[in-house]
Parts: C-alpha cells; structure tokens; sequence
C-alpha cells in the first residue's frame, strides 16, 4: 500500500528538474519545472527547515552538478539524483565525470531510463533497455550500484511495479502528490515547479491532506 500514510511518520519528497538557463532543447511543457538559481536557493534554505523533507531531482541535467551540488553542499543537505542513461555526455546534461562527482559527494544516483519515455506498456525488450540497461550505464558512469528508480513521467501501473520488483530496485519513486512512510519501497513525490516559491513550499511541507493522491495512487497501482 501507498500515498498517504495512515499513521506514523511521514517525509516529503521533493522533485527538482533543471535550474538557471537550459542548455539543451526542452521537452514540450518540460519548461515549468525549470527553476531560476536564485529561486532554487530560496526553495533549498525553505526545504532544509524542515526534517521531514528529502531532495531528489530528474532527467540528469548538467544543472545538477554546476548548481545544486555546491547548494546542497552549502546548507548539509544531500540529494537523490535520476538520470537518463542516452544523454549522459550530451550538451546540457551530466557528464560520466559530474556522475562520480555527485556520487563521490554522497548523492544517491538512480535510474530514469535510457531514453526518458514512459515506461508503461513496453515490450520485454523495451523493459530490459530501460530498468537493466539503463541502470548499468549510469552505474559504469557514477562508479557505484544504482539501485533506486523514479518512473518517468509519474506513470507506472502494476505490471511496471512488478517488472521493478524482480529487477531488484530496493526503492522507486513517483510523482503523485503526496507524503509517504520513510521506509516504503514506492515513494510519493511533489514537483517542484516554476511557480513555486518559499510560502508555497512552506505550505505543501505543513499540509497533511494527502486523501485524493492516495486515491490516484491505488487507481495507478491495480490498473
């Protein structure tokens, strides 16, 4: 079971995407979850005032090592980072070189797929390109096991669960709007977008509605 927790503790996952200025086309609509430095630094000091919060980012953009390491850095926070194995290298995304760094700093390094597509319906082949192939490219790269996942796009169903399952992920988040127990194997997350500022994150992080996400997320998990 998933979403909202019944009882006991919780932790708040945030998802970060790129920050400053893109160095590579974006995706349509990808823009609104790009952060501005400043921005970010701001959303960064709100989210360390709070305990229960944990710091992850998607896609593996170059904004990663350049901006949010040295962040993380200055305020004691450590980070969990996605990447996409097929830009590893290319303009605007992280180097094999900023992979080890991140990985060097303590920041977990997971798996976001091979080439950022859903990974809802593929084909057995597609599967083992995406939660087998995939993970060992960036795992070469960072120089260390990647044993954690985040489902592109937020989508997965009972199948892809099972498909993660047997491949060993010992962790895999989602984007589903919603807190999550500490110690669950599938982790709820919020998305950080352009919008976003330190109220509104100050709110999110003192709210404990999470009724209507557990619900979207039980429709997700037996669909």
């Amino acid at each position: 079971m998933t979403g909202r927790p019944r009882g006991g503790p919780t932790v708040v996952n945030l998802c970060f995407h790129g920050i400053g200025a893109p160095e590579r086309d974006l995706e349509p609509d990808e823009e609104r979850y790009w952060v501005a430095e400043e921005q970010f630094g701001e959303l960064l000091e709100a989210a360390g005032r709070e305990p229960r919060t944990r710091i992850t980012f998607d896609d593996g953009n170059s904004s990663d090592a350049e901006i949010a390491l040295p962040a993380l850095r200055r305020v004691g926070l450590t980070a969990s980072f996605f990447v996409v194995a097929d830009r590893i290298g290319k303009p605007g995304s992280l180097t094999a070189a900023q992979l080890r760094e991140l990985s060097q700093a303590g920041m977990t390094i997971g798996n976001h797929g091979l080439r950022h597509r859903s990974w809802r319906s593929l084909d057995g082949r597609g599967i083992e390109e995406e939660l087998v192939e995939a993970p060992a490219t960036i795992a070469e790269a960072a120089g260390r096991p990647v044993e954690e996942a985040s489902c592109p796009f937020g989508e997965y169903d009972r199948r892809l669960l099972a498909a993660l399952r047997e491949r060993g992920f010992r962790r895999v988040y989602t984007v589903d709007e919603a807190p999550a127990r500490p110690d669950a194997w599938l982790q709820a997350r919020y998305t950080i977008r352009s919008t976003d500022t330190p109220a509104s994150l100050e709110r999110l992080l003192g709210a404990r509605n999470g009724l209507l996400a557990s619900l979207r997320t039980a429709v997700k998990r037996w669909r």
